[in-house]
């Protein structure tokens, strides 16, 4: 054999026909086409599904959206989504993209919260900026504590003491799962700084003023 002819036959031995990358992806259901690791496609399920992704919560989903962010984020852009992500206090969430210029299809429904659950928030709020301007590291409340000042902001039109109760119960098992408040024993709550993210400053300010009109109005 030439020369040649062992050079031919090293060159087609070292040759190594390409795969498609299609090829080269996992299934993980009959005719999948995704291109994410199931872990990191679940951290994406969990961004579009709930409010908000907490590193104290979350912290294996946290860990994993810090990883892989940019292809995160390319996904939620790809849906007209923004990701924010709070790193100071351990937030991260999904914003609607909205332009005057560009027509984009809006996902996301804004879910407003009740009078009653808004109500709460505004007492969160204020006990959360009070107790850490004091130096409070970690905040706390009873259910007593909101129960008493929420059922003052009541009219009678939203019904008698005990469906007030009900509605607060209520709204705090909402911001339990969003996780604005957690509840460590049972009507005890820790406050988070998420409540500083779902209310600004400025609209608790303008809440609070809004308060103080009502309860002139109905005296």
């Amino acid at each position: 054999m030439s020369d040649d002819d062992h050079a031919t036959v090293g060159a087609e031995d070292a040759f190594i026909a390409p795969t498609a990358m299609e090829q080269d992806l996992e299934e993980h259901f009959p005719g999948d086409r995704g291109t994410l690791d199931p872990e990191v496609r679940r951290v994406l399920v969990h961004l579009l599904q709930r409010r908000f992704l907490s590193a104290e919560r979350n912290r294996r989903e946290w860990a994993l959206l810090r990883d892989h962010q940019q292809i995160i984020e390319s996904r939620l852009n790809d849906l007209y989504l923004r990701l924010v992500i709070d790193h100071g206090r351990g937030f991260a969430y999904k914003q609607q993209l909205r332009s005057d210029e560009i027509d984009m299809p809006v996902l996301l429904k804004d879910a407003p919260y009740s009078r009653a659950e808004t109500l709460v928030l505004v007492h969160l709020r204020t006990v959360y900026q009070r107790e850490s301007a004091a130096g409070e590291t970690s905040v706390r409340i009873d259910i007593e504590d909101v129960e008493q000042t929420v059922l003052s902001y009541f009219a009678e039109t939203d019904g008698g003491t005990a469906k007030q109760q009900r509605a607060i119960r209520s709204a705090l098992d909402r911001l339990d799962r969003e996780g604005i408040v957690q509840e460590e024993t049972s009507g005890r709550y820790r406050i988070t700084a998420l409540v500083e993210v779902v209310l600004s400053a400025q609209t608790l300010k303008e809440l609070r003023e809004w308060l103080r009109t009502q309860e002139a109005v109905a005296r």
